[in-house]
């Protein structure tokens, strides 16, 4: 089990490329940290996480262990290995791919519902003609949302993560492996949809796009304010449903603010059409195609 988030780190990856048809399984498993308890000869209780597969050492004294954390009845020294080590290594390596081909790689976040699919086939639709846009869907099961992607014309690979809550650098590498979009081009990562876990994980994308629908109430900045914090742009969606809801605008825009006040922010409606052209033109802005 992944100690990061909690979901499990040896689930059955599945990565569909929609144009061939052919469905890979990727059996990905992080390093199994397993934390162990130990009480030193001064009564010192120590905490410690190491990889089961592998020889370890208990250390001997309270020197060795690199975090301390003062509690009110002794002292508890916890020595932690970084798990998301790995995954940064791997997603600075996908920066630099992107890079080297002037990919503008978008890691597109929201809770499930709040209409990334929806905005990205709205935009996929009205820009093709104009930049070349490309897709990896992140999902824990089926292929309707990559499906859905297939239909604009768009390339897209579905990466099904089972009971994985959010995408990791390695499966991104394998799907745009897979993808192989295009140099001069953008690169959306629809990621799956969990206001919690895909915060903590870089990709080596250029920016994180989170995506929150009106419905959802104004107070999830502050509810969920890491994923808000990560975020270089938030879009604000179905906006045409306003008149229908009791929803604040102006203080989830406060409440966006207060947590990342460089957060830049879009309303708009992918129904209606309305807002969508200041998104347009960002996008046109920072791929600089």
């Amino acid at each position: 089990m992944c100690l990061t988030c909690g979901c499990s780190g040896n689930s059955e990856v599945k990565i569909t490329n929609s144009q061939t048809g052919e469905t890979i399984a990727v059996e990905t498993k992080e390093d199994e940290h397993h934390l162990h308890t130990h009480t030193l000869p001064d009564g010192t209780l120590i905490s410690h996480s190491h990889p089961h597969t592998h020889e370890h050492q208990h250390p001997t004294s309270p020197i060795e262990a690199p975090r301390i954390h003062a509690q009110m009845h002794g002292t508890t020294i916890t020595l932690e290995q970084d798990i998301l080590r790995k995954n940064d290594l791997i997603a600075a390596q996908n920066r630099g791919w992107f890079k080297g081909r002037n990919i503008l790689a978008l890691n597109l976040v929201s809770s499930p519902g709040a209409g990334k699919t929806t905005l990205l086939t709205r935009t996929i639709n009205d820009l093709k003609s104009q930049i070349p846009i490309s897709v990896i869907e992140g999902d824990q099961e089926t292929v309707n949302d990559a499906q859905k992607i297939k239909e604009t014309g768009c390339k897209v690979v579905q990466i099904n993560t089972g009971t994985g809550c959010h995408l990791d650098a390695a499966m991104v590498e394998r799907g745009y492996s897979e993808l192989n979009p295009p140099s001069d081009s953008i690169l959306a990562i629809e990621n799956v949809g969990n206001l919690v876990c895909p915060a903590l994980f870089d990709l080596g994308e250029r920016a994180k796009v989170v995506i929150l629908s009106v419905t959802e109430g104004e107070d999830k900045p502050i509810k969920y304010p890491y994923m808000f914090r990560v975020s270089d742009v938030m879009i604000l969606t179905k906006i045409d449903l306003l008149p229908y809801l009791q929803f604040d605008l102006d203080r989830c825009i406060q409440y966006a603010r207060q947590v990342n006040p460089h957060i830049q922010i879009f309303q708009m409606s992918a129904l209606t059409g309305v807002g969508l052209e200041d998104w347009y033109e960002w996008l046109r802005l920072v791929s600089k195609f």
